[in-house]
């Protein structure tokens, strides 16, 4: 009797959580979302999500507020951690880009795209190698040849910590290029705003930086951009006549993505819904002009297909990180 009793009431409560949870999801949204930018105002992360929740907002697509909440360090790792604080919560949104993959396979934090929900990717932008204006290299492959007599002939200097984007990027396009001994090619990180300065005063031979860090200059006649990590040429804009790696004659790319991310064990429900909502956004005159005034490349992906891209994604900056000892996963 007692058993049964147990059943029964463990069955009434089965059903009272089911009931709360379909109650939850017919209503959902029903309260303000909470939306993370895992770096200061003012930087890539920042924008791209101020700007997706000014357009969820303005064109009318969710209702409920999304105001958004920095929480910088740690490369995006304080930001992660507290996402696993929120597990399962539908409310609770952050943007990224690929240091959230390279700061776990660096060993910065045993947490990774895998501790979390995969959205939606949103946008991509792109990286450039630029050299100054007076120097002997006029190609990114003369800069691979002389790297493949010498790895310690030129000195790559970037904006990121070793083993981060801009070391990265450039690694990926020297060992498409059969540059076997990629921990020999030196690398030198620089503070925002001493990077030009370096290239200039030729204290590094070549910059690996994003396409902002470089137009400026470019533009002005100071540097020359040697190739961009986009996969197809640029039809218009500042860029237009500086050739893909892959027209240089390397079979390589570096997509610097951002996308969206719940916590670990987001409800099936709010993924879907917030996919739902971010593709239609994609497909606002709102958004085509936000993406054309930051420079940034549509490039949309649902969670499945977000979630194999990351996958793949991921073992590519493991190869990469392998080859120079940077690797420090298990």
């Amino acid at each position: 009797m007692k058993v049964r009793c147990g059943l029964i009431a463990g069955f009434l409560v089965l059903l009272f959580l089911l009931g709360g949870m379909a109650v939850a999801q017919d209503n959902y949204p029903s309260k303000p979302f909470e939306f993370i930018a895992p770096a200061g105002p003012g930087g890539g992360w920042d924008t791209t999500i101020r700007m997706v929740a000014r357009v969820l907002q303005e064109e009318g697509l969710v209702s409920v507020p999304m105001p958004v909440v920095n929480k910088p360090g740690g490369g995006g790792g304080v930001a992660l951690a507290y996402l696993q604080q929120r597990k399962s919560d539908p409310y609770t949104v952050a943007v990224y880009s690929p240091p959230l993959l390279l700061i776990n396979l660096t060993g910065q934090t045993k947490l990774s795209y895998k501790n979390t929900a995969p959205i939606a990717r949103l946008i991509s932008d792109y990286g450039a190698f630029a050299v100054p204006k007076n120097s002997k290299y006029n190609s990114i492959s003369e800069v691979m040849e002389a790297l493949k007599k010498d790895p310690k002939s030129i000195k790559i200097g970037g904006l990121s910590s070793p083993g981060s984007m801009d070391h990265v990027q450039f690694l990926i396009a020297a060992k498409a290029a059969g540059i076997s001994n990629l921990k020999d090619i030196p690398y030198i990180a620089f503070q925002e705003g001493q990077h030009l300065a370096a290239l200039l005063g030729g204290h590094i031979d070549l910059l690996s930086a994003g396409l902002a860090e470089t137009q400026g200059p470019m533009m002005s006649g100071d540097i020359k951009v040697l190739a961009v990590t986009r996969p197809e040429p640029y039809k218009d804009g500042p860029f237009a006549n500086v050739p893909t790696l892959r027209q240089s004659g390397i079979d390589a790319e570096f997509i610097n993505w951002r996308g969206l991310f719940g916590p670990p064990d987001m409800p099936e429900y709010a993924v879907k819904y917030l996919e739902d909502k971010l593709s239609q956004m994609e497909k606002t005159q709102m958004w085509d002009e936000i993406c054309r005034t930051n420079g940034w490349d549509k490039s949309f992906l649902p969670s499945d297909q977000f979630r194999m891209f990351l996958d793949h994604t991921n073992e590519q900056y493991k190869e990469v990180l392998q080859a120079i000892g940077f690797y420090k996963g298990e």
